[in-house]
């Protein structure tokens, strides 16, 4: 029996067209870092970060008793080709500012270092915290709505279930997107998308704008009509020191005996291995690897998103072997990064790519998005590959 309680959240919306202010949570606005009317965000006692048109971002703080600051955070370090975080220049008693760019259009991770301390902009209001200590965003925009935000199409809803687990004993919780015009009088095939290590259920809700993205995706005629299923792969503490080891038999468990009779009793479903589709980004990657291609009778497509395994030939030994591994599986789609290839994650995903072929398995190999190991490589796989491919290829 499970115990349920889900807050839905209508996402019928409308993109800021009109006069935009700096980070006023008005609309669900595409440029909320432009200042036009030299308003502050709530709260904040400077303008921070500060997008013009022309792609350059000014970032400040207010910091009179300080002796350094700098930016840091991958994804911004990786735009502005710097090795190093970047010194602010104190421009008067209290105030330290820096401009940079022009900079690519994306949404960007970044964090301040204060005299050694890393922190979140305290200005921004458009924060995560999926990491420790918390981040803030930059938002770069072209020249209208991208591909990730909110644009005037028909949309879905996101719904949060909170459900209880006799696997781990406690009240867990599901992000679940149905696309616009769900009816239960139709069966709906499910994608089931997890994160990585110590994030939420509702990173890709909130980072990965996956509803977003499936709604852009929808109104473009590029993707099948589906459920997206986004629970918390979170089943040991990540700082376990035999998380590895509890991770997957745990997950596996937690998929099969929780997550996914949960969904197929909540919603109306495929409820089928060709109906059920499994993804995930870096650990959650892993999960789909090790957990996904072991359970061919319950998944038939598959999505490893900056991840994998060096030794995937023994690890993965029995999908790689299995003879009718082709015919079991109707998509598979291993992506990663521009800028991950030459890091140790991306040696893994090279390998479990190379073992593929080596055992002759069917697969698309991707590389691109000009990210790293961040939400800007795993929106890009998102929209332009796993969405699109997943129902369609066979």
């Amino acid at each position: 029996m499970y115990r349920v309680c889900s807050l839905s959240i209508a996402l019928v919306v409308t993109a800021c067209w009109g006069l935009n202010a700096q980070q006023a949570h008005v609309n669900l606005d595409w440029n909320p870092q432009k200042n036009t009317q030299n308003l502050m965000p709530f709260g904040a006692s400077v303008i921070s970060p500060e997008v013009r048109d022309d792609r350059t971002v000014t970032f400040r703080l207010k910091a009179p008793e300080a002796k350094q600051v700098m930016l840091t955070g991958g994804p911004i370090l990786l735009a502005l080709s710097a090795k190093n975080p970047i010194p602010f220049k104190k421009e008067t008693d209290s105030l330290w500012t820096l401009t940079v760019g022009p900079v690519k259009p994306d949404i960007y991770v970044y964090k301040f270092v204060i005299d050694g301390v890393t922190v979140p902009d305290p200005n921004n209001t458009l924060t995560g915290f999926n990491d420790q200590p918390g981040y803030s965003n930059l938002v770069v925009p072209g020249d209208g709505p991208a591909y990730y935000d909110a644009k005037p199409v028909p949309h879905g809803a996101v719904t949060r279930h909170i459900y209880h687990s006799t696997v781990l004993n406690g009240e867990r919780e599901m992000y679940v997107y149905t696309p616009p015009g769900y009816s239960p009088k139709k069966k709906y095939p499910v994608l089931y998308l997890v994160g990585g290590s110590g994030e939420l259920a509702s990173g890709w809700a909130l980072d990965g704008r996956a509803n977003f993205i499936a709604d852009n995706l929808l109104a473009e005629g590029k993707m099948v009509p589906m459920i997206i299923a986004m629970p918390n792969n979170q089943v040991v503490h990540r700082s376990d020191p035999s998380h590895t080891a509890k991770t997957f038999p745990l997950f596996e468990d937690e998929l099969k005996t929780q997550i996914i009779p949960f969904v197929d009793k909540t919603y109306s479903t495929i409820a089928t291995r060709k109906g059920r589709a499994l993804s995930g980004l870096s650990m959650g990657g892993r999960h789909t690897q090790f957990v996904g291609l072991k359970n061919l009778d319950l998944f038939s497509s598959f999505g490893i998103l900056s991840a994998g395994d060096v030794d995937s030939e023994t690890t993965s030994a029995a999908f790689l072997n299995d003879p009718s591994a082709n015919q079991k599986v109707d998509y598979l789609l291993v992506g990663q990064g521009t800028n991950e290839a030459n890091a140790p994650i991306g040696q893994r995903v090279i390998a479990l790519h190379e073992a593929l072929q080596r055992h002759n398995i069917k697969h698309e190999y991707y590389v691109g998005g000009d990210g790293a190991h961040d939400w800007g490589t795993w929106r890009h796989l998102l929209y332009y590959k796993l969405l699109p491919a997943l129902w369609r290829s066979k």
